[in-house]
């Protein structure tokens, strides 16, 4: 240790010696190192940590596809989920959950709530026992059965103070008392879920039929199974539910023998579309440290060369290639831990920021942090970096060779090219590394252009507030519903700067909507057989004025038509254009969501609303009347949850809110507002993971242009210090000025067109890999890499005329005296 610690101070002496040169170091190191560390730590938590539960492997979901209804992705069902808890042969267990959201009344101000819902199965299937309280029971699930509710952990410490005793007691939730049974640990998390109650799960299974794939599924695999056997096992049993429960009205039940089963571990169900992402990030942000490193080799190679008289006489004195070459490791892992060390710390506010943009998208936010194994990361990268950079001075220059210098010619004599070779090899891979990165860089700055060109379906969001309020059945009875949303509509449309008011059940962009087959009278389907499945929207009038979106032909929804139920519809241009060729085709023709339900007349086309984000194509949609007679069967159908979309000079300002809580709250003290934000809030939402990756790849790009033009500055300068005796020469012997500046240009342009055409072949290969990242741009794009070309080529020749200019300026005179 004494030995260590003697070195070390060696070390750090000589470190400080050169403060200018360690400073720099250490800044590259820590925003090459931080930079890794923060994506590997985003990596570790989203794609390799295993999820918190008990034996988190066994853990799968349980979705479908569906070939015949035309839909890729379908959760499960309540009648799916029954005959696979009883007939299935590979899982301990399994059960259904969906996202919901109640009204808490009666603990102070009423409040909205995210509320998970469950069927009995899923808490034990994740075996996580409550701190407090029981588990839901079958007694729970029974239609009838008294109501009951579980509590987050979070909610019960910040409603109930931490109260143990609110076990048993009844809480107002939607309107009806529910016993408060239990409460989740603190450690508890459902997926990417944060919800405040969790709440059972009921279904009758007399009046069950075929259908309602509505709730997503999860199990749980019995020991020694396979994700390959659970699937055969439930695509067995799909033939069986088929059987055991009557189809809707008008449909048969050979559609739904067609459905395939999809099973998959929890996690990659949780993990999604996003690893493509990551890697891609963490490959970008990985050339950045290389590039770091060889700007670093290329800084200890000067500095070495520095030392060839020291490193000289120590060989004469005994010393050995090994101590030498330790002598010199020591010095770059030295550097390399401090600026791993500053990367960490760099790492961890970075992480914070990212928590705090949330974008969409990206899974387990929460778990995101700085752990052992992302600790052990970063110091095996710390390592690895300081070995990579130390490698090249060491191979250069802790040869046997070195007692060879003090007999070489004066400091100033012109070096070989071999001297010269090592210092190119890195500028070139530098220029390289560069060009990929600003490809790529330049890549998702076309892609984020083109999606902000995109039309969404709205105008000014920052001018439209939006919340969501929900009547609870017990309160409103369904034939006040439309009466009473109307009547709000009126109140908030009344305050002072607001211009119009509407309702929707899902905005553009919020991740929300449904989607059912619609039949058109016109068109021709055979016995059995499902029409094309398209999103559905329920909307009031005067949504489309209020969102900015343009009636293309035909006319708005009436409040009169909403009370008097009339069967009449909307739809969107990209629906119009594709059932009948034209909107204005569109206008009296009729559909309807089931082959026996009641005919609905479209008298309205509405411009396309980008639902699933600009990225993504706008959907076929039809938006019904928020209240409708005779759909599904139900004689009255109203939608009690709706979000307002208020278009207001206002819209954003805290006044603005209090206001129409107040005037909410004078209609109806009980009805919480939810979901308080703006359009544009929504939107930057949606955009944020393009924007995360933007940021990311831009700032990678960055680093790396600064970085390679540092590295050709650096070379041309070293080597017009190097060879100031030749200059002088030349100059004495009649050499332009513009021509010895031009021999060094000309020198940092034929490295970095080296690099450029390395960097071209590389680009073309790996941006590839961010096919599914671009939008409406090629990864092959020529206008990206034309100008990534000439744009490095441009900086290129500037690092290089800026020593060159000192070359110019040599004093031959004065450089044959020096020497």
């Amino acid at each position: 240790m004494g030995l260590f610690g003697s070195q070390l101070k060696h070390v750090l002496r000589r470190l400080a010696r050169a403060p200018m040169f360690s400073v720099v170091i250490l800044i590259t190191l820590a925003v090459g190192i931080g930079a890794n560390t923060a994506i590997f730590s985003v990596i570790e938590s989203v794609l390799l940590k295993p999820l918190p539960y008990p034996h988190s492997e066994q853990l799968v979901s349980v979705m479908h596809t569906a070939p015949a209804m035309h839909m890729p992705e379908l959760p499960s069902a309540p009648g799916n989920y029954l005959i696979y808890r009883e007939q299935n042969r590979t899982l301990q267990g399994t059960g259904l959950f969906t996202m919901d959201t109640t009204s808490v009344t009666g603990q102070g101000e009423p409040e909205e709530v995210r509320t998970l819902d469950v069927t009995e199965d899923v808490l034990p299937i994740l075996g996580v026992p409550p701190a407090l309280g029981r588990w839901f029971t079958t007694k729970d699930a029974a239609p009838g059965s008294p109501d009951t509710v579980m509590l987050m952990w979070g909610y019960w410490k910040r409603k109930f103070g931490g109260d143990a005793s609110v076990v048993g007691r009844r809480i107002m939730v939607d309107g009806k008392a529910r016993e408060v049974i239990g409460v989740m640990p603190e450690r508890f998390r459902f997926l990417d879920a944060n919800p405040s109650l969790l709440a059972p799960l009921q279904f009758d299974r007399a009046k069950l039929h075929l259908g309602n794939f509505s709730y997503p599924g999860i199990a749980r695999l019995k020991p020694g199974v396979t994700v390959a056997q659970a699937t055969a096992d439930v695509e067995r049993m799909v033939p069986i539910v088929a059987r055991s429960f009557p189809p809707p009205p008008g449909f048969s039940a050979q559609v739904f023998e067609q459905i395939q089963p999809t099973v998959k571990t929890l996690r990659a169900y949780v993990i999604g579309d996003v690893s493509s992402t990551l890697w891609v990030l963490m490959a970008t942000i990985g050339m950045v440290l290389l590039i770091a490193c060889a700007n670093i080799a290329n800084l200890l190679l000067a500095r070495t060369e520095g030392r060839q008289q020291e490193l000289a006489i120590r060989a004469a004195l005994g010393a050995g290639r090994g101590r030498l070459a330790a002598e010199l490791f020591r010095e770059s892992l030295t550097l390399a831990v401090i600026g791993g060390g500053l990367g960490v710390a760099l790492a961890g506010g970075a992480l914070q920021l990212l928590r705090a943009m949330a974008p969409a998208g990206l899974p387990r936010l929460d778990e995101i942090g700085i752990d052992v194994p992302v600790m052990l990361f970063a110091f095996g990268v710390s390592l690895f970096s300081g070995m990579l950079f130390g490698f090249i001075p060491v191979l250069k220059y802790a040869g046997i060779k070195l007692a060879q210098t003090m007999r070489a010619g004066g400091r100033t004599a012109s070096q070989s090219r071999e001297r010269h070779r090592a210092r190119n090899v890195l500028v070139v891979v530098q220029v390289a590394l560069a060009l990929v990165l600003l490809v790529s860089s330049g890549l998702m700055i076309r892609t984020s252009r083109a999606l902000l060109r995109v039309q969404p379906g709205f105008t000014d969001p920052q001018a439209i507030q939006t919340f969501q309020i929900s009547l609870p059945d017990a309160a409103v009875p369904a034939p006040r519903v439309a009466s009473v949303e109307e009547d709000l509509v009126q109140r908030v449309g009344a305050l002072p700067g607001v211009t119009s008011v509407g309702l929707v059940t899902d905005l553009p962009m919020s991740d929300g909507g449904s989607f059912d087959p619609v039949f058109a009278e016109d068109h021709r389907y055979s016995e059995g057989e499902l029409a094309p499945v398209r999103r559905f929207k329920f909307i009031s009038p005067g949504y489309f004025r209020t969102m900015g979106n343009t009636i293309l032909a035909g006319r708005d929804l009436t409040w009169k038509e909403i009370h008097d139920l009339t069967p009449v519809v909307l739809v969107s241009d990209g629906f119009a254009r594709e059932y009948w060729g034209s909107r204005e085709a569109a206008l009296g023709k009729r559909v309807r969501e089931g082959p026996n339900s009641l005919w609905r007349e479209v008298i309205g086309v509405a411009g396309d609303e980008r639902s699933d984000g600009v990225n993504k194509p706008a959907p076929t949609t039809v938006y019904w009347p928020m209240a409708l007679r005779k759909f599904y069967g139900d004689d009255l159908s109203p939608r009690r949850t709706l979000t307002f979309a208020v278009r207001s000079s206002r819209a954003g300002s805290a006044s603005l809110m209090k206001d129409i809580q107040r005037t909410i709250w004078a209609a109806n003290p009980d009805l919480p507002l939810d979901l308080v934000r703006t359009q544009e809030e929504i939107y930057r939402k949606s955009m944020a993971r393009t924007s995360f990756t933007l940021v990311m790849l831009a700032f990678a790009g960055g680093m790396a242009l600064l970085l390679g033009v540092v590295g050709i500055y650096g070379v041309i300068a070293y080597s017009v210090s190097q060879r100031t005796r030749e200059i002088g020469i030349r100059i004495a012997l009649g050499a332009q000025r513009e021509e010895v500046s031009g021999m060094f240009v000309r020198h940092g342009l034929v490295l970095t067109g080296i690099g450029l055409a390395c960097g071209l072949i590389a680009a073309f290969a790996l941006t590839r890999l961010m096919t599914s990242l671009l939008f409406e741009v090629s990864a092959l794009d020529p206008l990206t890499y034309a100008a990534v070309s000439i744009g490095l080529m441009m900086a290129a020749a500037l690092a290089s005329y800026l020593p060159s200019r000192r070359a110019a300026a040599v004093d031959p005179i004065d450089a044959l005296r020096a020497e």
